[in-house]
């Protein structure tokens, strides 16, 4: 006990010695520490000093020695309540010390965040665990909570793709690093070569995009062809779009005001531009660069809100932005190489962030154009999410790991417990951001059912899967007998087949425009969950209608060609996201395998109906186009 005393002795002059170098509140902190270990020592030998005396008592009382009892219970009494007392004291300013440490911090000027607090020990754990290496996974996808895998919940680019422990530790540094720069210096995970712009000689991207096919004009815009008439002289409220929404966070929102003294159309949020610019024939046009702006403000504006989004059957986030917009957060469930299992139905799949981000720029690469922009960002998850939401249901659900990672799982019909929680590594979780488009009390939107929908039954078939001549009863069907949604509804079935999305029970359309505007493609989150197999039965609606655009059938002839190859052209697109690699290669692969089965199919209906019975000349005009489909064709 002695040596024990003496070890204490000088710990205890190095660690005053230590102190004196900072600052006041520093030592007393210390010397509080260092007096209460003392105290604490010395309550220690007291009371092994009282239980010896208790032994003593009780054999004293074998011995019927009066005399030892006076000295145990009546000279001693007043001590062992006193020695008890101080203990008791002691422990009570020991559990208090960090409370009080973490209050006093909070107006110091050092680098050290008392909001950062409830991470540290969790990226402390992280990089601990880092660079011991962390145990090699299966890459086959287990029905279980996808946090279970070592490398599912980082930045792609530094973990999923480095299997070195070195190479970890340093991309925890690096998140470190970023995550205290603030929101305006916030950076994410990725390598220089990635960041370099695209040279302009040998892109294949912008040779696609400069090809005549992909420079077709609109005809010319009438009110009636626009989804909104802009009116420059009513002036921007962004409160407007959000005092009705419920969870709306007034206490999180700062005044936003875009540069520059008048305010024009042109000096309105990206998000707004995006929507005045939406009309009959597209989402945006090909070569508006205010999707690549609207692009970037989803992985750079501030979170100032977060709630759960009603409906669905798994848990999608409403996140909305220092500028008043709004996107929908899909967090990462699974990893990139996990695939779907065979046994496994379509209607409870996963829906993939990736699946997500992929799915416009495949949109985008095809000129159809009917994807909402949509972007992968890194999140902190305390920082922007937890602190963000006033949702008490989401908010409740978070908790810490045994692997002190920040998990939370919300409310949802499937994957909403604590076993398929979301997790980060260690607080940061990387996901999907697609723009919203325009408030239904602003632009209406009609839903309708596909009408090659799956049964969504374990046993039952959908009727398209046992009638052969389903095709001839839709043609006869509205909207489906005139104007251009069966063609578009092909084009659709061809965009689900090269995703691998079966998930296509409904579709949407602007209710301004009638049965003659385009179909609207959201929740792709279904889509590239196998790379190793080829749903054939996607495909249905286009062997039996045997019906395709002329522009469709001309563009997927190019992007089978060497010189461009819809595989190199994705990959190059999906440069530009901030959470590369967003597909791993066998589902690049995947696609030009599907495109070429795609096109075997067209050409089977060509030589069994004849070109102009399958291929619909649409390159004459869009608004000729429109009217070309004007009766059902016969088989």
């Amino acid at each position: 006990m002695w040596l024990g005393i003496q070890k204490l002795n000088t710990e205890t002059f190095s660690l005053l010695k230590t102190a004196r170098s900072e600052d006041g509140y520093v030592f007393n902190v210390y010397f509080i520490k260092v007096a209460s270990s003392v105290i604490n020592i010395i309550s220690d030998v007291v009371s092994l000093f009282i239980c010896v005396l208790i032994i003593c008592s009780k054999y004293s009382q074998l011995l019927k020695q009066e005399t030892m009892k006076m000295i145990l219970f009546r000279k001693f009494r007043v001590l062992i309540l006193m020695v008890f007392l101080i203990a008791c004291s002691m422990h009570i300013m020991i559990d208090l010390l960090p409370k009080l440490e973490r209050r006093s911090n909070s107006g110091c000027s050092c680098s050290h965040k008392p909001s950062e607090d409830p991470q540290n020990w969790a990226k402390h754990r992280a990089r601990s665990g880092a660079e011991s290496g962390w145990p090699n996974k299966h890459t086959l996808r287990i029905l279980q909570d996808f946090s279970n895998e070592p490398n599912s919940n980082i930045s792609s680019q530094s973990l999923e793709k480095n299997p070195k422990a070195g190479n970890k530790t340093e991309a925890f540094k690096r998140l470190e690093h970023y995550a205290q720069n603030g929101d305006k210096k916030r950076r994410f995970i990725q390598d220089t070569v990635v960041t370099k712009n695209i040279p302009v000689k040998g892109s294949r991207l912008l040779a696609l995009f400069d090809h005549p096919l992909f420079k077709r004009a609109l005809p010319s815009l009438t009110d009636e062809d626009t989804l909104f008439n802009v009116n420059t002289d009513i002036r921007f409220d962004p409160n407007a779009a959000t005092e009705n929404q419920e969870w709306h966070a007034e206490g999180n929102m700062e005044e936003y005001t875009p540069t520059g003294g008048e305010l024009t159309a042109d000096s309105y949020p990206n998000w707004l531009r995006f929507h005045i610019g939406i009309n009959r024939y597209e989402l945006y046009s090909r070569h508006n660069l205010v999707i690549d702006a609207l692009l970037r403000d989803l992985v750079s504006q501030r979170i100032t809100s977060v709630a759960m989004k009603s409906g669905g059957t798994q848990l999608k986030l409403i996140m909305t932005f220092q500028n008043y917009g709004q996107a929908l957060f899909k967090p990462m469930k699974q990893t990139r190489e996990q695939e779907t299992p065979p046994d496994f139905f379509y209607f409870s799949d996963f829906e993939r962030h990736n699946a997500e981000i992929a799915a416009f720029h495949l949109d985008r690469i095809l000129d159809f154009r009917r994807v909402p922009p949509v972007a992968g960002r890194l999140l902190n998850m305390t920082k922007e999410i937890k602190d963000m939401t006033r949702d008490k249901k989401l908010w409740k659900t978070f908790f810490i790991s045994p692997a002190n990672n920040i998990c939370f799982y919300g409310e949802c019909s499937y994957y909403c417990s604590t076993e398929h929680a979301l997790c980060g590594k260690p607080d940061q979780i990387e996901g999907s951001l697609a723009a919203f488009l325009p408030d239904l009390a602003l632009a209406k939107r009609k839903t309708w059912r596909n009408p090659w929908r799956r049964s969504y039954h374990k046993r039952k078939k959908a009727e398209w899967e046992v009638d052969p001549d389903y095709c001839e009863e839709v043609k006869q069907t509205p909207p489906y007998d005139s104007g251009t949604r069966l063609l578009d509804i092909m084009d659709m079935t061809i965009f689900d087949f090269l995703m691998g999305n079966m998930d296509r029970h409904h579709y949407e359309t602007f209710e301004k425009f009638g049965n003659e505007s385009f179909i609207i493609h959201l929740d792709n989150g279904r889509g590239f969950g196998k790379h190793s197999h080829d749903e054939v039965s996607i495909l249905v609606p286009l062997s039996q209608c045997c019906r395709v655009k002329k522009s469709t059938h001309l563009r997927l002839q190019l992007l089978a060609k060497e010189e461009y190859q819809l595989s190199g052209l994705m990959s190059e697109s999906l440069l530009r996201d901030k959470l590369i690699p967003i597909l791993i290669q066998p589902h690049l692969e995947a696609m030009d395998r599907r495109l070429r089965h795609t096109l075997n199919v067209l050409a089977d209906c060509i030589e069994k109906e004849g070109y102009s019975n399958v291929v619909e000349d649409d390159l004459a005009g869009k608004r000729e186009g429109a009217q070309m489909h004007t009766s059902p064709r016969g088989r």
